[in-house]
């Protein structure tokens, strides 16, 4: 027999990503108008171990829409990570009277959402707030679109340099074991390559840059390349030594782009994606449903087991890197 939910906590965990303060106003304007009380839990799963707890109302979230990073702040949580941890987030939750919960977070996030769920029974909905847009089961997540804006206005404006000292510019984007940053930023910015996890281990993607290049008659390029390490060092600063040693004819340079991607405003698709989000999980927990994602497909709210979202390795679409490939020449 499904219990009734009274009162729901919501809560953001590891990396911020602009949109999540749409989906928190969401999730909670969602709540109220279904007469659902709605507790704010401030800094993550820590903030949950820590009884850092606001009641929020319509009001809590007002003028919050446009603002990046995340009102209710984020921690990653190592204490979180024990059973010891863990059984003491769900009694603070059960002296509370939070009956469900909304997490909106990444990979990591959901994974410790389905632990909890697993060892305690709470009714969990996940919203994919990442810039990585590496969860399976959705087209976007929260943030992606927002930071994929970010970086080609970046881009656009290394460029200039680029052109004006006949250089290489390894520019290097967040996307730790996923390239849909670095793929989509380099088609939308008329990048040359980009380097990225999913890229082939048989080929070298630098060799093979570098050739398309030369029949190009090009000195000029830009490359954007995932932070995954090369033999421990990070991904842009491997490649400009290896230019350096094997291509001493050109002039290569790096840059970081950083947290700079997590900041600023979201954009008007991450703020509606947000939004249709956050009115979905509570819509999902008056069904009964519980321990899901919400996704988007084909521009359609979905529904998917977070255990499937987090486990299941989301592949990039390699028409895009055909799109790029082709549209470098």
């Amino acid at each position: 027999m499904e219990r009734h939910i009274n009162t729901i906590g919501v809560l953001t965990s590891g990396g911020d990503a602009p949109g999540m303060n749409a989906a928190i106003r969401a999730v909670t304007r969602t709540a109220r108008s279904n007469n659902i009380n709605v507790i704010g839990i401030q800094r993550g799963y820590q903030g949950l171990i820590d009884k850092e707890f606001l009641k929020f109302t319509s009001s809590s979230v007002s003028n919050t829409i446009q603002r990046g990073g995340t009102i209710l702040k984020t921690a990653r949580s190592k204490a979180f990570m024990t059973e010891e941890g863990r059984k003491q987030a769900y009694a603070n939750m059960v002296e509370a009277g939070i009956d469900a919960l909304v997490v909106i977070g990444g990979n990591g996030s959901l994974t410790g959402a389905q632990l909890f769920a697993r060892e305690y029974d709470i009714p969990i909905i996940g919203l994919p707030g990442t810039i990585d847009n590496d969860l399976y089961g959705t087209d976007s997540t929260i943030g992606y679109d927002s930071a994929l804006n970010t970086i080609v206005e970046c881009v656009d404006k290394i460029r200039d340099t680029a052109n004006s000292h006949d250089r290489i510019f390894f520019i290097e984007v967040m996307g730790r074991d996923a390239g849909f940053l670095a793929q989509n930023s380099a088609i939308a910015s008329g990048a040359e390559a980009a380097i990225i996890p999913e890229g082939s281990t048989d080929v070298d993607q630098l060799a093979e840059f570098i050739e398309r290049g030369k029949r190009k008659s090009k000195n000029s390029a830009i490359v954007l390349v995932s932070e995954a390490q090369k033999d421990g060092v990070g991904g842009a600063f491997y490649y400009a030594e290896r230019v350096k040693k094997e291509y001493p004819q050109f002039d290569a340079r790096v840059t970081i782009l950083g947290h700079l991607q997590r900041g600023g405003t979201p954009s008007a698709y991450d703020r509606i994606l947000a939004s249709r989000m956050g009115y979905a999980a509570i819509e999902a927990l008056l069904e009964g449903q519980r321990n899901i994602m919400v996704g988007i497909k084909n521009d359609e709210i979905v529904y998917v087991p977070i255990s499937r979202a987090v486990k299941m390795n989301k592949p990039i679409n390699q028409e895009l890197i055909t799109v790029l490939n082709v549209l470098s020449l």
